[in-house]
């Protein structure tokens, strides 16, 4: 199933490591936050790790930076579409994980 073009990989690797669902999560329960407030909803996140996965999340087109032309510059991340529409997908992983202890 997995040939030259593994789309299963594809989408592992733009929700793998360690920080990545975590920042979804707080975007998704917090909607769109500035750098900061992540940084503090996400613990034990450092600055580079933060920096880092955002730019990652936004590349794979599952986070959306907006800057507002204010006087100090505003910005904003919160999720796209795409990552909205992993939100069903995660529930799924969630309950299948508490089911695991049943068996």
């Amino acid at each position: 199933p997995c040939a030259e073009e593994c789309y299963l990989q594809q989408a592992m690797d733009a929700i793998g490591g360690k920080w990545k669902l975590p920042i979804l999560c707080s975007l998704n329960a917090n909607g769109a936050s500035r750098y900061n407030d992540l940084l503090r909803s996400v613990k034990n996140i450092s600055n580079t790790m933060l920096s880092k996965s955002l730019k990652e999340l936004e590349d794979s087109g599952l986070v959306q930076r907006t800057e507002y032309l204010e006087v100090p510059i505003r910005v904003e991340y919160a999720l796209t579409e795409r990552a909205k529409a992993l939100q069903p997908i995660l529930l799924d992983l969630i309950r299948w994980e508490m089911t695991a202890g049943e068996s």
